[in-house]
């Protein structure tokens, strides 16, 4: 079955399931799920451990399927771990992750669980991870989104008996908190750490939090993407200067806004001819997080704003490969900086020109 991450604690009071499986990217909240599961198990009497990670096509599923077949004589009920790196167990690693959920009903002496990297619909949909799911319980682990970190954090300084200011106050210190971790989830929890080791109990004040905590942001450039469509001004800005000095290629982040503005384009060139918006944005495949922001965007975006993008994007195109455009800047970077602006200008209501 499935479960909701955040039920976890309340299930795990109630008992114990015969199989667990993990499946997410955010290393900080897989480690905790996987923390409490193990907690509970030993308190349940499961005393040893074993673990085992498949990498490569010569692992040798045969001793995962021992493991779970012989106990040892110092102990009566064992935890048997499977780390699946690549999210990919392959064909014989199929086969047994499906013998393994077979017998777990039956074997009350082990635990297995089951670590895997976040996987797509089509792979969720696979016998191998049906059967683990039909067996015991998965649990998605997704990372916390930009908007969700503050209030993450404040629970997370909750649990340690420290709290921000109440309204406005605390609420600007949060949010300068949440960016200058973002993207970077055990940073945030270590820096969190840190204000119970330096300050007691009680409330924080905006200036203890600002001389603590160290800007370990971590940005991901297709973040940018939810951030430039969302009109996010401030945290574009940020954005942009993090993956510049984190080396990222100006030619990836190019192609990001790039394609923003391509498939803007396109599902505005559909509803033109008579497409209802939910099955252009399907057509062209866009999904989740964007396809909310598409909604939001597309209705007060016109088709001469979206054409001036689009040469804007090509001229940019261009600068990044370094060619040289007319009242454009010559650096690659800055170059960037108002393009992105310009698309942030555009999807949050006010229009910037891309050309000076």
């Amino acid at each position: 079955m499935q479960l909701p991450a955040s039920q976890l604690s309340s299930h795990l009071q109630k008992g114990l399931r015969p199989l667990y499986v993990l499946h997410g990217d955010e290393a900080l909240l897989v480690q905790e799920a996987a923390d409490a599961i193990r907690a509970a198990a030993r308190a349940q009497g499961f005393t040893e451990r074993t673990v085992h990670t498949a990498i490569g096509a010569r692992f040798d599923w045969g001793t995962v399927l021992a493991a779970g077949q012989s106990l040892s004589l110092f102990a009566e009920r064992q935890i048997v771990e499977i780390r699946i790196p690549s999210g990919k167990p392959g064909k014989d690693g199929g086969a047994a992750l499906q013998q393994l959920a077979a017998s777990a009903a039956g074997n009350t002496d082990v635990l297995t669980l089951v670590l895997l990297p976040r996987l797509d619909r089509q792979t969720r949909s696979g016998a191998w991870f049906s059967a683990l799911e039909g067996a015991g319980v998965t649990l998605q682990i997704d990372a916390v989104e930009r908007a969700a970190l503050p209030q993450w954090i404040a629970q997370r300084l909750a649990n340690q008996g420290q709290r921000v200011a109440a309204g406005e106050e605390g609420q600007r210190s949060l949010a300068f908190f949440a960016d200058r971790v973002e993207g970077n989830l055990l940073a945030a929890h270590q820096e969190i750490a840190k204000l119970g080791l330096l300050y007691p109990a009680g409330e924080l004040s905006r200036e203890q939090i600002e001389g603590a905590v160290l800007n370990v942001a971590r940005y991901d450039v297709f973040k940018l993407s939810e951030a430039v469509l969302g009109g996010q001004r401030a945290r574009v800005q940020r954005m942009l200067d993090g993956l510049q000095a984190e080396g990222e290629a100006e030619v990836l982040v190019h192609y990001t806004l790039a394609e923003d503005i391509r498939a803007l384009a396109r599902v505005k060139d559909a509803m033109q001819s008579g497409r209802p918006l939910p099955m252009a944005l399907r057509e062209q495949r866009i999904w989740g997080v964007r396809e909310r922001l598409f909604e939001r965007v597309l209705p007060h975006l016109t088709e001469g704003q979206l054409s001036h993008l689009l040469q804007a994007a090509h001229q940019v195109d261009g600068i990044v490969k370094g060619l040289k455009s007319p009242g454009w800047p010559s650096d690659p970077w800055q170059a960037l900086h108002r393009l992105a602006q310009s698309l942030c200008g555009a999807c949050g209501g006010t229009v910037i020109p891309a050309r000076g």
